[in-house]
């Protein structure tokens, strides 16, 4: 019978691969300017689907290894460490309940996405990288539960119907806020969240010329496509730079 590697803290490499680039991805995210002090981002446990990580709550350009919490699917740490958790935490754990084939998610305050959720333009994919959200992206507003408590996604029933709005979509706008953005790996996600934002850009500074826009048009998002060579660069940068993701 064989047996999983496990290293000297009896962690398995394979989960110490998704925690090193779990911290990867929060430097990298800040490195992009989508998470400037906020916004967060989970992979699901490699090795049980009902169980992922996540920062506890600090600045994401300062996430290390020590700080990634396992959480079950209803947002309770396994073991908090006496740290403060993030409010939203529950956005994941609603997402990874709805969307069996969603492993890892990201949350951020993306400055243009976030203008596309507050007027009447929809965001619509204009350059070939952003063809993954060609059926357009659905609103989460936290209006429908109520002005109380303001508009984060911070406990479990809005996290549930922020997790029914995204439905079967890449990624949901959340109005007034930000967006939440989902894949099948964290380069995925990760790639995602920023071409999002390049994409957003470049519809704003076209919408701001007053031009006729011509939207990206195809019979379905090419197959195949991921952000693996971007992410390995990516990594890179964020090591070189004197941030080690190990």
């Amino acid at each position: 019978m064989s047996r999983k590697k496990t290293s000297a803290q009896g962690t398995s490499t394979e989960v110490a691969m998704v925690i090193e680039d779990l911290v990867a991805a929060n430097r990298i995210l800040a490195a992009q300017g989508l998470f400037p002090g906020y916004g967060h981002v989970s992979v699901r446990h490699p090795e049980d689907p009902t169980r992922y990580f996540l920062s506890r709550s600090l600045a994401p350009e300062l996430v290390t290894a020590d700080d990634i919490v396992e959480f079950d699917l209803d947002s309770v740490a396994a073991d908090s460490k006496g740290f403060k958790l993030y409010l939203e935490r529950f956005i994941h754990g609603e997402i990874y309940k709805a969307r069996p084939d969603v492993q890892a998610v990201v949350h951020n305050h993306s400055p243009t996405v976030i203008s596309f959720s507050i007027g009447s333009t929809p965001l619509r994919p204009v350059f070939h990288m952003a063809s993954f959200f060609l059926d357009g992206l659905p609103i989460w507003d936290y209006r429908d539960f109520g002005l109380a408590d303001g508009a984060l996604a911070d406990n479990p029933e809005r996290c549930r119907g922020l997790a029914v709005a995204l439905a079967d979509r890449p990624a949901v706008l959340m109005r007034n806020h930000g967006i939440t953005v989902v894949g099948p790996s964290l380069p995925m996600v990760v790639g995602r969240s920023i071409t999002l934002e390049e994409n957003a850009e470049m519809q704003s500074q076209a919408l701001a010329r007053g031009d006729e826009i011509t939207y990206l048009e195809l019979d379905e998002e090419p197959l195949g496509f991921t952000f693996d060579r971007p992410w390995d660069l990516w990594k890179q940068q964020v090591s070189t730079e004197g941030r080690s993701t190990t």
